[in-house]
């Protein structure tokens, strides 16, 4: 899934000093016992230190780590806001007071992002508690309150005094009457002032006006519509029978949020909780009950949601338009990768059109199945059938069951693994940090350091399973961004997995699918992302770069747990850790998966054709209208009355964007090639160190192009890609 980084996308994201990061000492800290873990437990041994060792530790180096204080009360949540947002305002003033014909760069762009970043963090850390908190009243005022900011953020980009001081430096700089700016500080001048034009800073006060207040609204119904997905709990339920089909441990859960209903025993499947919908999808023999659950998963909120997003899409409209741009597409796209929403349409038909065949033929052995299931010689694959025709291919012909593979990945054992995976490879080390408040219990943080100097990189939380009123995704979220503070030090990161697996149950531990490896590796890939930055600005930290290439280094590091060598160093039978996964099956997997590539992907491209044309040029789309007839298109027809979209969250925050994910895959594959075509393979040192060197530590201080670059030695090509897809000239 995807990175939820800094949630102020449309506005003056913060920055700080240009300063190089002050390292006091280079000498390498006395090295703890490596972790250790036995393949038959649940738990691993963990190597731990305390906030107070690691704070010690970072000031060797010029670095601040900050163990964040999160609010438990809605009064707290309030106080919060206003304290931060007096001092902004008070920053803000001191900025357009100055005398104009002083202006500089450290007065204006820099002092902006001074005066930003503390508002930034505590929207960071309120949006994650009003996605985690498992109080109702703390989740309702963080959401207000982040309403809140976000309209103060809309507020501020319409200062007019505030960008008179920042237009008397540009003018000044441009007459060559201020110092030159280089790198990082000139690359920050240049989108601050884009990002004034993109406001339409630069437009009569009217039409300014205008675009606030559509910016304000579009933030309301936003969050309204946010806050709905959130709080959804949908359970529909199903009889024994049923149920036939689905894993043990699935109907367990199921029985246990199930109901008595005239004396019949039946059972709840949470079709807002992803894991189990998609467990129940690729496991239900019964076709009716398989529709039931989809109808009802592409109907929740359907009718709280509906308007709201006709209502955001028309918003769009009308900011874009008032603002001098073609379409909420242009408008996106312009600071992203693809730079229009044309090229970003060309780029998702051409893929599609290209998946056809393989698309078809890869319905038409699926519906095979089906027709010697149910005897019906002219049986189609219906949108409520595939995820489970899917699996049933990968058992009947190449003889795989993923979920009997659970048993090789308990949660505490599989995160073990892969922080040794990644510690080597990165050269880093994790430590767990003791004795730490959380917002739930069961929720761990996590200490990163550099393993040659012992720099502290900075912290991480896992929140790993299910819960009322959580988000009931899988997300990487920042909480504090990396930053160079005025006065030389260097504040590192500090972000959270929240995650959704399924719990232990009875003697079993937490066993995930294989594919929710997949997902653990490609979210904790967003947390390095965010941790082993070196950019100086915060507006350029971590994953704060385009779009369309954030998920680029995430989904390369799904390829780990496609690696027999790389799974063998930590998947093992928690029952007999002497039972390794066969080589032959994870072959077999991925000749599977490989078999159903086009099917997956046809349903990606078909949501990011729909994001694209619900924000293409033109007034009053029907969501739901051309939802259906994308899917319907390029995919398989949803159920009939239903509105996906109402309940589809990546359209505030990744709106006129989800093509991204196509886009950012190609990326991805190329940057696979580097790992691919090395001696020592994925485990390869030095391709890491690369990875992390060119990739991660610069974010987006540089213009990714060129990190790509640096980090391949040539252009980026196409070429990995699609021959990963099969698609043939």
């Amino acid at each position: 899934m995807f990175s939820l980084s800094s949630i102020v996308r449309l506005v003056l994201l913060v920055a700080a000093t240009a300063a190089t990061v002050g390292c006091a000492s280079k000498e390498s800290r006395q090295q703890k016992p490596l972790r250790t873990y036995a393949a038959n437990t649940t738990s691993a041994t963990e190597t731990t230190t305390t906030i107070t060792e690691l704070q010690f530790e970072a000031k060797r180096f010029g670095d601040l780590i900050t163990l964040p204080r999160f609010e438990t009360t809605p009064e707290e949540v309030v106080t919060t806001t206003d304290d931060v947002l007096v001092q902004a305002d008070l920053g803000l003033d001191r900025i357009a007071a100055q005398e104009l014909s002083s202006a500089s760069f450290d007065s204006t762009i820099l002092a902006i992002d001074d005066v930003l970043y503390p508002v930034i963090t505590v929207i960071n850390r309120l949006f994650l508690i009003k996605e985690t908190s498992p109080d109702a009243a703390v989740r309702a005022a963080a959401t207000e309150q982040v309403q809140r900011m976000q309209d103060w953020f809309t507020e501020v980009q319409y200062r007019e005094d505030v960008y008179a001081a920042c237009k008397a430096f540009e003018s000044a700089y441009q007459a060559g009457r201020r110092p030159r700016l280089f790198s990082e500080d000139l690359r920050l001048f240049d989108e601050t002032m884009r990002d004034y034009r993109r406001a339409g800073l630069h437009l009569d006060a009217s039409t300014r006006a205008q675009v606030e207040a559509l910016q304000k609204e579009l933030t309301a119904l936003s969050t309204a519509f946010n806050t709905n997905i959130t709080n959804a709990d949908v359970t529909v339920y199903f009889t024994e029978a049923e149920m036939a089909g689905a894993p043990d441990f699935l109907i367990e859960q199921a029985r246990e949020q199930g109901k008595v209903e005239g004396g019949v025993q039946m059972y709840g499947i949470k079709a807002t909780v992803t894991p189990q919908f998609v467990q129940a999808m690729q496991n239900m023999k019964n076709e009716a009950a398989r529709k039931k659950l989809k109808t009802a998963r592409y109907s929740i909120v359907q009718e709280e949601n509906t308007a709201l997003l006709n209502d955001m899409i028309r918003v769009r409209d009308e900011i874009a338009s008032a603002l001098g741009y073609d379409s909420w597409d242009d408008y996106q796209i312009e600071p992203k990768m693809a730079g229009t929403g044309a090229r970003a349409m060309t780029f998702v038909s051409d893929l599609s059109d290209g998946l056809e065949p393989k698309f078809q033929a890869e319905l038409a052995e699926m519906a095979a199945l089906k027709a010697a299931d149910t005897g019906d010689r002219n049986a189609v694959i219906e949108h409520w059938d595939w995820r489970y025709y899917e699996n049933q291919l990968k058992k009947r012909k190449y003889d795989i069951d993923v979920e009997a593979l659970r048993v090789y990945f308990p949660l505490k054992q599989t995160l073990a693994g892969m922080f040794d995976i990644f510690e080597e490879i990165f050269q880093i080390r994790i430590d767990r940090i003791e004795s730490t408040w959380v917002w739930y219990e069961g929720v761990a943080l996590y200490a990163v350091s550099d393993s040659i100097t012992g720099e502290p990189m900075g912290l991480f939380y896992l929140d790993m399973f299910p819960r009322e009123g959580k988000y009931n995704h899988f997300a990487q979220f920042d909480i504090i961004g990396g930053k160079q503070l005025r006065n030389g030090q260097f504040q590192r990161p500090v972000c959270a997995l929240v995650c959704n697996f399924t719990p232990a149950r009875g003697e079993a531990p937490s066993l995930l699918s294989h594919a929710e490896v997949e997902t653990l590796f490609h979210e904790f890939g967003h947390a390095m992302h965010t941790i082993l930055t070196r950019a100086g600005h915060a507006r350029f930290a971590g994953t704060n770069v385009p779009r369309d290439f954030v998920e680029a280094p995430s989904q390369m590091l799904e390829a780990w747990v496609w690696d027999t060598d790389v799974l063998d160093r930590f998947a093992a039978d928690y029952r007999d850790p002497s039972k390794k996964i066969d080589p032959e099956v994870l072959a077999r997997m991925e000749e599977a998966k490989n078999a159903t590539v086009a099917t997956l992907y046809r349903r990606q491209l078909a949501f990011g054709i729909a994001d694209l044309r619900m924000h293409d040029a033109g007034e009053y789309k029907d969501s739901q209208e051309i939802m259906n007839e994308a899917l319907a298109e390029v995919f398989l027809a949803a159920p009939a009355g239903t509105n996906l979209a109402a309940y589809w969250g990546h359209l505030t925050g990744y709106d006129a964007g989800y093509y991204g994910y196509a886009w950012a895959d190609a990326i991805a594959a190329d940057l696979a090639t580097a790992f691919e075509e090395s001696p020592d393979g994925l485990m390869s040192q030095e391709i890491g160190r690369r990875l992390r060197d060119e990739i991660y530590a610069p974010g987006g201080s540089r213009d990714v192009e060129r990190s790509i670059r640096a980090f391949l030695g040539r252009d980026r090509s196409l070429d990995p890609f699609i021959e990963q897809l099969g698609i043939e000239d």
